[in-house]
């Protein structure tokens, strides 16, 4: 059962429930939820409450509290949260940290990062070494993803 599960302080069926909420149209129960999952250390409960502040949804409209989401997330290892820091990064005039973040997503397999840093590559942002490393890892990761032991 869910509700004991939550009781339990169980992270990802406490992120369910706060999900539920959402759905429900209540916001203020799901980002509490959300931020309990968030605080047990459940990498998308920090994906989640990042988009919850940066859109305003149960909590006030806050761009530095979806950030630190976003970078939690990102630090716990989940490639569109480190993707969406990246897209901060470049609003912010930081495009060697975005540069860096994108080069960690792509080795993780993300997609659209190493679509990214092709453009950048192209267009002389970084250099042929750098590219052709973070390719090598990118397509490694995507490998190990398509590989029988999954």
């Amino acid at each position: 059962n869910n509700n004991k599960r939550v009781a339990a302080n169980d992270p990802i069926a406490l992120m369910q429930m706060g999900m539920e909420y959402h759905h429900k149209g209540e916001e203020e129960a799901a980002v509490d939820h959300l931020t309990k999952a968030a605080e047990l250390g459940f990498v998308e409960a920090h994906w989640k409450l990042a988009f919850f502040y940066e859109k305003g949804l149960g909590v006030e409209e806050d761009a530095k509290k979806a950030l630190y989401h976003y970078e939690e997330a990102a630090i716990g290892g989940h490639c569109d949260a480190r993707y969406a820091v990246v897209s901060h990064e470049m609003q912010n005039n930081r495009s060697e940290r975005a540069i860096k973040h994108l080069i960690i997503a792509a080795n993780l397999g993300h997609y659209h990062s190493i679509k990214v840093l092709k453009m950048f590559y192209s267009g002389g942002r970084i250099s042929k070494d750098q590219f052709a490393s973070t390719l090598r890892a990118y397509q490694a990761a995507v490998d190990a993803m398509k590989s029988p032991q999954r």
